[in-house]
């Protein structure tokens, strides 16, 4: 299948290099022109597993900064970022940008299925579908469920494909998009695009609110002088509930889990709903933190023994520093005159938290 790709950082990337692994002809577009030339002379190297070994065996994954490259492909996928609005809403103003571009090609001859890959607000991916629908696209809405650090994993063994469509067209289109490179057995769940929208913020909302539950039980535990592991394991052995993101540890960030959590809120809030469950959670994740310095200040009163951190990024096998907790627990210790260190020595994360150790 000739499929495009609108957006290659690191999702769409790892999205595109495994359709071309079983043999689609990708072709990825990306305004960034140096960025593209890397892509092309295939110089370009990422942390992120399986993309730099990816680029250099594709050889039928295209690279481009001409949207009429992607045009020519009957089945496009957006891959663009959402950031976060203060208000909590999406920023959809990149997407915004590609649909006015794709506008300026006019009535397509043949159907076009337009599918958004990146996280939207309910009822955004609906509201283009009417304004595409007289120009002989059908947008239809596929967010994905992955981890930095495994996205390309996560993709070729997913648990759920979502799908949020308007005809039965564009759902087996999708859908056989995924069983051309999936080698899980995932649920299929095809539903209308808000209804989607919903159900992938729902997720994500669930296991931060799992997340902040095992924190809190765990704060819990240490009060009593028990082990919070012990706890939480024997909870999580409850068919019911399940181990899945049920350790203790530092609280949930990134570029992900936190923001769509407010999100979820904020979506709720829009139509007369308070989530007290998404704002209990977001504050919980907060109150832990402070939780956790509270209790090391107590177990250790010389400040002058250094303190090493392994990382400090949000997750061990990332680079990103966005609303890591770890992070914001060095900076607190530092704060309070304890001697920070870092075993992680990786260029890209120590250009990031130098200036913030060192102020």
């Amino acid at each position: 299948m000739k499929i495009g790709i609108i957006g290659v950082g690191r999702l769409g990337l790892a999205f595109g290099l495994n359709l071309a692994k079983v043999g689609h002809e990708v072709y990825g577009m990306d305004k960034n022109f140096e960025y593209i030339h890397k892509l092309k002379t295939k110089t370009f190297t990422c942390s992120e597993p399986g993309i730099n070994e990816g680029i250099l065996e594709a050889s039928n994954f295209y690279f481009t900064t001409m949207l009429d490259k992607i045009i020519d492909c009957n089945l496009i996928f957006v891959v663009v970022p959402t950031p976060s609005l203060p208000d909590n809403k999406y920023d959809h103003s990149n997407i915004d940008f590609v649909i006015q571009e794709i506008k300026k090609y006019g009535l397509q001859s043949q159907r076009k299925d337009l599918v958004i890959n990146c996280t939207t607000f309910p009822g955004y991916c609906e509201s283009i579908s009417k304004e595409l629908s007289d120009l002989n696209y059908v947008v239809s809405y596929n967010p994905e469920f992955i981890a930095q650090g495994s996205i390309m994993k996560d993709q070729v063994y997913c648990d759920n494909v979502l799908i949020g469509c308007n005809d039965e067209f564009s759902a087996d289109l999708i859908k056989s998009v995924y069983q051309s490179f999936v080698k899980s057995t995932p649920v299929y769940n095809i539903m209308t695009c808000t209804e989607a929208e919903l159900t992938k913020l729902s997720i994500n909302c669930f296991l931060t609110t799992k997340i902040s539950f095992a924190n809190m039980i765990g704060d819990i535990a240490l009060k009593y002088k028990s082990d919070p592991n012990i706890v939480l394991r024997a909870i999580g052995s409850d068919s019911r509930i399940g181990n899945k993101y049920l350790g203790y540890g530092f609280g949930f960030g990134g570029p992900c889990f936190p923001r769509d959590n407010r999100a979820l809120a904020k979506c709720a809030s829009d139509v007369g709903i308070t989530a007290e469950i998404s704002l209990a959670t977001d504050k919980m994740n907060q109150l832990h933190l402070e939780y956790q310095i509270d209790h090391f200040i107590k177990q250790n009163a010389d400040k002058n023994i250094p303190i090493n951190f392994e990382f400090l990024t949000y997750k061990k096998d990332s680079t990103i520093i966005e609303e890591s907790q770890q992070l914001k627990f060095a900076l607190k210790l530092k704060e309070l005159g304890y001697k920070i260190t870092i075993s992680d020595n990786r260029k890209e994360v120590l250009e990031q938290i130098i200036p913030l150790l060192d102020s």
